[in-house]
């Protein structure tokens, strides 16, 4: 080696460090732009830390199904790990404000009164959890997602004096127009956001997608069309001991809830994780490959009883092609009756099997048909 060629070498390893030490660390840690690209759905974001606020930003649609669900991370094609998911779970409960405390207690004086007199069934107000973050990031080289969900302990009768967004206030004003700003989505008070669920997409071994109605008598979304399978977050269930709860597990749950399906019979791979902004509901957002029950099994099996059939009143089964997914969302008599989430799932899980461009243009051709 020549004593040229020596000092070149040594004048690329100390650039290769400065370069290192300047940039593949920020990268590591920064926010990030998720880009969607379709014709018939926008859902573009740009977001950072700190609270600045969004450059653009819509929530799910295809032609005339609008949603108030933004998918703020997973696009479908590439799936979330499981260890690339981290929960906290922090300390200290959720408080409502002190204007809206009362609230609060009129729901559970509601549920004593209704315990006294026997008019129908006391609501159990279960401990739960609220959203108080999600930070995203990418990984330097791969760039998968690094989530950081941060939950904090809160309970049932929060969440129900929470919802009422639109009650006023004493001034006046709603805690929608007090504590949220429309341009800036993700940033809200953890007492608003007492909600956290996944969200699964079953699809039978014959190819066929599962469709369930909720119950009328469900106190969230009655009578809606959603989800195969809705599980809530629970710390009384979810969370042994003191160890913070698992997505992957909680959607386990809900298989063997509400269709009777154990781990063995299924693949199971997160795809995104949504909120819902008009009712500042958050969810993990999954799609579930049964690997040997066809329809016609799944249907006999929920027909001998599933531990909470009480929460769905009908299940339909959907060929599970994009063409015929997008046509059954897009029903005349089916297009404003979707849970929220419903749909943008329902096109993650397509886009997942079939492909973001075989969707994107079975979703172009049914808007199409419809003008």
């Amino acid at each position: 080696m020549t004593g040229v060629d020596l000092v070149n070498g040594i004048v690329g390893a100390v650039l290769g460090i400065i370069f290192a030490t300047l940039f593949q660390q920020p990268l590591q840690n920064a926010w990030f732009t998720i880009r969607r690209r379709s014709a018939t759905t926008v859902r573009s974001l740009t977001y950072r830390s700190g609270g600045a606020p969004l450059s653009s930003w819509s929530t799910f649609s295809i032609g005339p199904l609008h949603t108030s669900a933004l998918v703020v991370e997973g696009d479908g094609e590439q799936a979330i790990a499981p260890e690339s998911v981290r929960v906290q779970v922090l300390e200290g409960e959720v408080v409502l404000p002190e204007e809206m405390a009362p609230w609060r207690a009129e729901i559970e004086e509601a549920e004593q009164r209704a315990e006294t007199s026997g008019t129908r069934v006391r609501i159990w107000n279960g401990p739960r959890y609220a959203v108080d973050g999600l930070d995203i990031s990418r990984t330097t080289l791969e760039e998968h997602a690094d989530v950081r969900l941060r939950l904090r302990p809160t309970d049932y009768f929060t969440f129900l004096a929470a919802q009422q967004l639109d009650r006023r206030l004493p001034d006046g004003t709603t805690p929608r127009e007090r504590y949220l700003d429309p341009d800036r989505p993700l940033d809200a008070p953890a007492f608003l956001q007492c909600s956290f669920g996944v969200n699964v997409a079953v699809v039978t071994a014959d190819h066929l997608l599962v469709v369930s109605r909720r119950a009328d008598h469900v106190r969230s979304g009655p009578g809606l069309w959603g989800s195969s399978v809705n599980e809530g977050l629970s710390r009384h269930i979810d969370s042994a001991g003191r160890n913070a709860p698992d997505l992957h597990d909680v959607a386990r749950r809900g298989m063997r809830e509400e269709l009777s399906l154990e781990p063995h019979e299924y693949t199971l791979t997160m795809l995104a994780f949504v909120l819902d902004v008009d009712r500042r509901q958050w969810s993990a957002h999954f799609t579930a490959h049964l690997t040997g029950l066809t329809g016609d099994v799944l249907r006999s099996r929920i027909s001998r009883g599933v531990a909470d059939r009480w929460e769905h009143q009908s299940i339909e089964y959907v060929p599970f092609r994009p063409a015929d997914v997008v046509r059954h969302l897009l029903r005349p008599d089916r297009v404003r009756r979707w849970a929220p989430v419903a749909p943008a799932l329902f096109h993650l899980a397509l886009v997942h099997t079939h492909g973001r461009s075989a969707v994107e243009r079975a979703e172009a051709q049914a808007v199409r048909r419809l003008r």
